[in-house]
């Protein structure tokens, strides 16, 4: 597997971590369409929240959330449309962005940016 697939996965298991230390209970990970995928799904006092985890391990190319382009969240609202499609119980949704940084000796830094729409 290749060493940015492994820091994929290595960033989305401490950002499970992360939020359920928030009071998230997560009930899907890497869940897809046939085009699109969603990071974590999670809930949180009856709230749905559609998250996208973006792991840096430099800050060469900017903060990993301003990776997140209008594209990539377009294609996370189309996959929250299809999942709320199969599950229409949900009133209350939340599209939110979750930022890891990983610099060398150093702990990692998370920043949740909540309700977000871009």
């Amino acid at each position: 597997m290749a060493l940015h697939n492994l820091r994929g996965i290595e960033g989305e298991d401490q950002a499970v971590q992360y939020l359920q230390k928030l009071g998230y209970h997560v009930q899907h990970r890497n869940w897809r369409t046939s085009f699109y995928e969603i990071d974590i799904i999670a809930t949180k006092e009856k709230v749905i929240h559609f998250i996208e985890v973006k792991t840096r391990h430099s800050l060469t190319f900017g903060y990993p959330e301003e990776s997140v382009s209008k594209k990539k969240f377009r294609n996370l609202q189309k996959a929250a449309e299809f999942f709320l499609h199969l599950y229409p119980y949900w009133k209350f949704i939340q599209f939110d962005i979750l930022s890891i940084t990983k610099l060398p000796e150093r702990a990692p830094q998370f920043f949740l940016i909540e309700d977000v729409y871009i």
